[in-house]
């Protein structure tokens, strides 16, 4: 917690909505990057040896060497996303740096399109539009022509049950999808009963049963590759998978394998574990129809985004007044 009694130095590493950094200069000593594009080494390296608050985005790498070379006023990491996976959060603790997040306002609009992505794979939504503007609908109508597979009935096995999980599956349910989910630790009774959600301790066992699987959890160690090559071979050749958590979360290379050998039906992802770098497998596959690939556009709403922005300000706002951010990470939450 900070006190200070001059307007902090907050910079921020990428553009933000206009309404958000018009607030931030507001309020703050605030130094924006207006060329929007992700900070070189050297520059993130002279930001946090300058500031007293930092708002990185997910393309920032905070790792303990960047963090070695903090100035003395660095106290708090106020960061513009719910994911801190980018962050040593650890070594930022050890130094005495704050570190928040934005969870919550996020969750609805990821879930929709985690949602859109499912449809969007089972009902082959992709190829479908790229038809007619490549002037290929040429014979019309067809009874057997670019048939997907219908998604009431099926089962729908969520990995990983937190807010953004239970947001899905509440828009599933509607769908006529069959709940199903693997989660560290199980929600209660009554969240189960409502989303009539039927909770599986082993994650190899409910792979083995559903027919589409949604990642919805945090990449931390525990949760790297947590969809290993053996975890995926469990799945049904007509499964689908959907990521809009984290790339890591899954291993790409044998997902791409597994589509490619037929032994995977399809992918919907929003999320890499290179990115912006995406294998060039997943591309190939995408072009074939097989996978839907998006640019990490899970919270890419107005709303979203401006909700985010809002929520950095307040953890700055209430830290730098001497207070316990509302967003704070704790050592028990890594």
């Amino acid at each position: 917690m900070s006190s200070l009694k001059r307007k902090p130095l907050v910079v921020v590493t990428r553009r933000l909505p206009d309404a958000v950094e018009t607030r931030m200069r507001e309020l703050f000593d605030t130094r924006l990057n207006h060329d929007d594009a992700p900070l070189s080494p050297e520059a993130l390296a002279i930001a946090i040896r300058e500031a007293d608050v930092l708002v990185p985005t997910v393309t920032d790498e905070i790792n303990a060497g960047l963090l070695a070379q903090a100035g003395p006023n660095l106290r708090l990491i106020a960061n513009f996303g719910n994911g801190v996976d980018h962050i040593d959060v650890g070594a930022a603790l050890e130094r005495g740096i704050t570190v928040t997040n934005t969870p919550g306002v996020l969750t609805e609009d990821t879930a929709d399109m985690t949602m859109a992505l499912i449809l969007a794979v089972a009902r082959r939504i992709a190829e479908g539009a790229r038809i007619i503007p490549d002037d290929d609908w040429t014979t019309g109508w067809s009874p057997t022509w670019m048939l997907g597979r219908r998604i009431t009935g099926k089962r729908l096995g969520i990995v990983g049950m937190g807010r953004i999980g239970q947001a899905l599956a509440r828009r599933a349910k509607a769908f006529g999808l069959s709940i199903h989910y693997h989660n560290r630790r199980r929600v209660p009774s009554a969240i189960e009963e409502a989303l009539d959600a039927t909770y599986w301790e082993s994650l190899d066992q409910m792979l083995a049963r559903v027919d589409i699987v949604s990642v919805n959890c945090p990449h931390t160690p525990a949760t790297y590759h947590l969809l290993s090559a053996r975890r995926l071979k469990l799945l049904k050749p007509e499964a689908i998978v959907v990521n809009t958590a984290r790339g890591e979360v899954i291993d790409e290379n044998a997902l791409a394998r597994l589509i490619e050998a037929g032994d995977i039906s399809a992918a919907g992802l929003d999320v890499f574990e290179q990115e912006p770098a995406v294998s060039p497998r997943l591309v190939r596959l995408a072009r074939t129809g097989k996978v839907v690939l998006l640019p990490h556009m899970g919270s890419a709403t107005h709303e979203s985004r401006t909700d985010m922005g809002e929520k950095v300000i307040i953890n700055i706002k209430t830290f730098m007044d001497g207070h316990r951010p509302p967003d704070r990470i704790l050592p028990t939450m890594l």
